[in-house]
């Protein structure tokens, strides 16, 4: 039996739950790099809407941020973008069907991937906590029409703030820039093998474990927490963003993956059904089509006090879900492993923590053999 797919106004507000992450990097995308903001939000949208009608699920699609990061940090040109992007598709296709990613799943305890959760929460609510500096009276607004309507079916906390910032934006004149200037479409982009490696060797290879850590393995597992029937596995979710990177940069897509913190945003604001994906991806393709010369306008503009607590909630959340794992099983091996896989992700990035954990894991399981 198919799951239904959900259009309401919580659908709508789930959508709305990733855009912290989403905004910041889109930007820096287009004004840094001079990417085609048409191709990047209409490409970003299609995704968006065939993953939710294929899994039916809310299912977060973000940009790989080791990549953007590395890319806007060194202004990359688009070309280079868009090949690495179908570099890392040909990466995830070959662990996808040679059953590779399935296979490292399996040997990875579940207090690392808790680990690997409460980290990057940890991480979202730090870097939320520099957003809300800007305007910490907003920030803290926000946080509290969070928690007063967080569970509201009639009208979620995400609406009132995006839509709270939209107005904020107005009065201080920010959208005075916004303009039309008619449909816009995206463009095909030409790419070379010898991007693809360039792209690769910069920043690509260390894409991978952050990847495969959390958009892939930590990803999975969220969503059989909260859908326990759920039959998505790690293998699919590697083929799906196989699938993306392959065919989006071509038309100006970004490298895209999903993410475990991108979901618990996504569901901590509503998102139950596919529904939410679908509705995103409907906004970001009008957006790329009609307001395409405008996005870096319309995202740099939005009130970072609203990311802010958006994305704290979010972390708060994650953490929250850490905690409760140790409070059901507090051996001392779980309790260091996922000490261990937070403090390398603090101190390092994901990959670091995941191999930290992965270390302590197996230690204090051989340690206790031979004892």
């Amino acid at each position: 039996m198919k799951r239904p797919i959900k259009f309401n106004i919580r659908e709508l507000a789930g959508s709305m739950g990733d855009f912290g992450t989403l905004f910041p990097l889109v930007v820096g995308y287009i004004a840094i790099n001079g990417m085609d903001p048409t191709g990047l939000l209409i490409m970003i949208g299609i995704a968006n809407i065939a993953t939710g009608l294929i899994y039916r699920l809310p299912m977060p699609i973000e940009p790989m941020k080791v990549i953007a990061v590395t890319a806007i940090a060194q202004q990359w040109e688009p070309s280079l973008i868009h090949a690495v992007g179908i570099s890392t598709g040909i990466v995830w296709i070959i662990m996808a069907l040679s059953g590779l990613m399935d296979k490292i799943a399996s040997i990875i305890p579940t207090s690392v991937v808790r680990g690997i959760q409460t980290g990057l929460g940890v991480m979202l609510s730090l870097q939320a906590l520099k957003l809300m500096s800007d305007n910490i009276i907003l920030g803290i607004v926000a946080l509290l029409i969070i928690i007063l309507f967080k569970d509201s079916k009639y009208l979620p906390s995400a609406i009132i703030l995006v839509f709270g910032g939209i107005l904020l934006m107005y009065f201080q004149g920010s959208l005075s820039q916004v303009v039309y200037k008619g449909i816009n479409l995206p463009k095909f982009q030409w790419v070379s093998l010898k991007d693809m490696w360039q792209g690769m060797v910069l920043a690509g290879f260390a894409q991978i474990p952050l990847t495969a850590t959390n958009a892939v393995i930590a990803t999975a597992a969220l969503i059989k927490d909260y859908w326990p029937d759920s039959e998505v596995s790690e293998k699919q979710l590697s083929a799906n963003m196989g699938i993306m990177n392959l065919i989006l940069p071509l038309f100006g897509g970004m490298p895209l993956c999903h993410g475990s913190g991108g979901l618990a945003g996504q569901y901590t604001f509503g998102a139950r059904t596919g529904g939410t994906n679908i509705i995103e991806g409907g906004l970001e393709i009008l957006l790329g089509l009609f307001l395409g010369s405008s996005i870096a306008i319309i995202f740099s503009s939005f009130p970072s006090g609203i990311i802010g607590a958006m994305m704290f909630f979010v972390g708060y959340k994650l953490i929250l879900r850490g905690y409760k794992a140790y409070l059901s099983d507090g051996s001392k091996k779980n309790i260091f492993t996922i000490i261990a896989t937070v403090i390398g992700a603090l101190l390092v990035n994901m990959a670091v923590g995941f191999i930290f954990g992965m270390l302590v894991y197996y230690l204090i399981n051989k340690i206790e053999k031979n004892k």
